[in-house]
This record gives C-alpha cells, structure tokens and sequence, in this order.
C-alpha cells in the first residue's frame, strides 16, 4: 500500500525540518523520514547539526569558556578570585546532552503543532516520485508525492591516512562526547570544526597540535583578519603548523604516531587521540536509487539549477547535500525558499549575504567579500577599520582584542563585504548581513545611530573608516 502526501522530505536536519514546517503552514499534507537515534535509544529530529555538531560543540565551548576565565585569572581583573578551580567533564557533557534533548525535542513538539508526519527509518528515492521507506523498526513502507525535497546532509570526510577507529582515532562527532581531555591531542585539519575542538579541549588542559596541509590559514576569510586569527590562536597555545601533509596515523596501545611531511621534511608526532577534522561531504550516497533520474556531480553532491529543483520536475533538493557553504542556515533558508517555490511564490536567495563564523574566542565572522577576491576580481574599493581596544563595552568585557573591516564599492559605496574578529563577531555579523541584504552603503550605517556602549559602536566606526571619518581612532591617510 502506498501513502501519498503534498510533500515528502528525506532528511530532518536544518534544512529539512525546517522545510516541512514551512510547508505545513502553507497547508500541505508533509511527511519526513529521519532515522537519528540519540544514544539512549531514543529517535530525533534535527540532524547533525542539533545533535552532533553546532548546537553540541556551542554548549561545550560555553563551559569551556567559563572554566578558563576562571582558571587562567581572567576574572581577576574583575576582583573575582578562586582556588582550586577544577571542571567535571562529564558533567559537562551531560549539561550538552541535555541542551540537545531539550531542542530537538522541541522540533518534535513543533511538528505535532503543524500535523507533520514524522517517519522514523531511512528513506530512499526511487523512480515516480516514490520513496522507499525502511522504518528503524525493520517495517517497510512506500510513499509518494509530486514534490520530494531531499535533505540528507553530510557527514565527516574520511582520510585514508587516518582511518576511524572509534577510539583513538575519532571524526569530529565523536570527539564532542570524550569524559576526559587527552594530554596529547593531534587534530588533521585548521578549518572551522578543527579551530572549535582544538580551543574546546585546549581550555580543558590537552596540549593541542593543529596539521592543516595548506599553506594559507583559513584562506576562505579575509586576509588581515586571518592573520590576527592565527596570532591569537597561536597565543592561546594552539599549536597550528601549516603546510603539513599527514602520511599516516598508526595506533600503538594508547597512542597514534603522525607521519606528515612540511617545509622541514617528514616530521613525526605523538599524540593520544586524533581528530580527523578536514571537512564534511554530501550524505547521498543511500539516499537515491540510481533509477531515479537523478545526477550527481563527481563530489557526490546532487545537481540543481538556482532554485534547488533536480533535473526531475518536482524533485528538490537543499543543503549540505547541494551546492555551495555547508551550513545549517543557508540549508534552512534553502528549506523555506522551495517550500514557498512548491506553493506557488517566487522566492530568491542572496548568496551573497550568507555569514559564516567560527566560534573560537575571539570569534570570527564574516559576509560578503574577502579583500583579496575584490583585488583579484579588479573591482575598485574602499576600505574601513576599526579595533575593538577602542571600544568601550569590549575594554569593560576585557575583551578587546580584534577588528571589525567593512569594504565598500569605491563608485556607489555599497557595502561589499563585513569582517570581524573580536568579541560576540557572531551576534554582530548579522548587521552586516542586513545592510548588505538590504544594499546599504557605508555612508547608511555611518549615518546610523548605534547605542552606547555596545560592541555595535565597532561596526560603527569601521563604516565611518571607509571615508577616513573614524572618530575614536586615527584615520587613515588615503
């Protein structure tokens, strides 16, 4: 017997979660498949995202944060002082279990508000817009809908020097659920996830050493902030060695040897646990039957046209599994944009404007244009920055270290591109986002009211930069 509904979507992540939500309100019959068990046993929405990477790794960075404030004298500039600091991990970890139980539980609330099927097992597409659906339970079923939304997400990427073994040798998930910090710990990779978990369990007491094959930190931000980023970092006691090629990762007993050459030649290194952190890739390979009409491209992400529509009429497909920056809220966004798509409305997405941040301490944000692909590209433009030791409410947080750089067209002063490193980057990344969404110009936020004291000042002043007019700083000569 087979089921039909207005909607179905394989995937209850960010994107496909919030997709159904969206397509209930706007009265269609939705069903979604996701097969997530927690590790009690119970089934969950929200993916990878809730359950496995950014909410999880948030709450522990939090703790972590906490406890270094406290345990490095930090809080003594406030008059605050204690002995004996000292963190129960487990504790710790059980405080993110929670925060994760109560969130996605949440989801699941919500989809009982809006009359969305949740089935829990695997879903995969077949031919004439059927899914064939194995239930966690081991029952098999059959559904079908004109519209199909595949949201599969991602998972970590493997590296073939450095099989998992679930113990010593851990993806990026795994690592988030460790009771004790490693007093060694060697981690492949210095993008976002290896930066996050290489801050979180160096504040937890491991000596941490970062390999990253390329020669560039973090070649995806600007330049300068970049540079500041890795300074910082480096201060913390992140040891981030560039250029360095891992060969090979053999477990002995209670410790992984590191083969990797660099500028130095073949170095070894000895660690108690690695982290494989070199990035995620689409989860799509159980998800559609070859039958099904749909193409891959040789990254095993599906193919779509600007609207996220398959090659297949009515076969949508979002997030990681897709095109463009994995992450959580371009998937959302994507969700919301085909489910309006399948109503009958003519949403668009700026892809432009979509922010990205790494959650270290100082944070780093960023929108729009780096200043090496406005060179490289030959536009012509204005530059503005501002440092947050400037700052009122940052010098009161004790946390004035960083920047904010706001590049603007040279011809229209349109806002090109927002960059920052510094504190709360994350929360003020979002202005950038809606004066860029909203084709601002520097001049508009200049001629802003922001309040003070806040950290907002530093957007500010920054914007007031790009035409040499700073006031709690010396402007550039131009």
């Amino acid at each position: 017997m087979t089921t039909n509904y207005d909607v179905i979507i394989i995937g209850g992540g960010p994107g496909g979660y919030v997709a159904a939500i969206r397509c209930a309100q706007l009265g269609m019959k939705t069903a979604v498949i996701e097969k997530w068990i927690r590790p009690g046993g119970d089934p969950a929405l929200g993916g990878t995202c809730l359950n496995a990477g950014c909410i999880p790794s948030k709450a522990l960075l939090e703790s972590s944060e906490r406890f270094e404030e406290l345990k490095s004298g930090h809080a003594a500039a406030h008059g605050i002082s204690a002995d004996n600091i000292r963190i129960d991990i487990a504790a710790m970890i059980a405080r993110k279990e929670k925060i994760v139980s109560e969130l996605t539980g949440g989801i699941a609330q919500l989809f009982k508000a809006n009359k969305i099927d949740w089935h829990q097992g695997h879903g995969t597409l077949l031919a004439d817009h059927q899914v064939a659906l194995l239930l966690n339970n081991g029952d098999e079923q059959t559904l079908r809908s004109d519209n199909i939304i595949l949201a599969p997400g991602s998972i970590p990427a493997a590296l073939p020097s450095a099989p998992f073994d679930g113990d010593r040798i851990v993806d990026s998930s795994a690592a988030l659920d460790w009771t004790t910090a490693p007093p060694r710990l060697g981690i492949i990779g210095a993008g976002v996830i290896g930066l996050e978990l290489g801050s979180l369990w160096r504040r937890l007491g491991s000596k941490v050493v970062i390999l990253e094959a390329l020669e560039n930190f973090l070649p995806a931000a600007d330049t300068q902030i970049a540079r500041l980023a890795k300074r910082e970092l480096s201060k913390q006691g992140l040891d981030i060695r560039l250029g360095a090629k891992l060969e090979s990762a053999e477990t002995n007993g209670n410790a992984v040897t590191l083969t990797y050459s660099g500028s130095k030649g073949q170095q070894s290194l000895t660690v108690d646990r690695l982290i494989v952190a070199v990035g995620r890739k689409p989860n799509t390979a159980d998800c559609i039957s070859p039958d099904a009409g749909i193409t891959l491209d040789d990254a095993g992400r599906i193919e779509v046209d600007e609207f996220c529509q398959t090659g297949q009429p009515g076969i949508w497909a979002i997030g990681d599994a897709v095109r463009g920056p994995m992450l959580a809220h371009k998937a959302s966004e994507e969700g919301i944009a085909v489910a309006e798509r399948i109503a009958g409305q003519k949403p668009d997405i700026n892809y432009d404007a979509i922010p990205f941040i790494i959650y270290t301490q100082p944070e780093i944000a960023w929108v729009g244009a780096t200043e090496q692909t406005l060179k490289s590209a030959g536009t012509d433009y204005r530059s503005g920055s501002f440092n947050f030791a400037a700052n009122g409410r940052a010098t009161a947080m004790q946390a004035a270290t960083g920047q904010v750089k706001v590049l603007a067209d040279a011809q229209t002063d349109r806002i090109l591109g927002v960059h920052i490193i510094g504190p709360m980057a994350s929360e003020l990344i979002g202005q950038a986002v809606i004066a860029i969404e909203s084709e601002n110009t520097a001049e508009d936020l200049a001629r802003s009211i922001f309040a003070h004291p806040t950290l907002s000042e530093a957007l500010h002043e920054a914007a007031l930069a790009v035409d040499g007019r700073m006031i709690h700083g010396v402007n550039r000569r131009r």
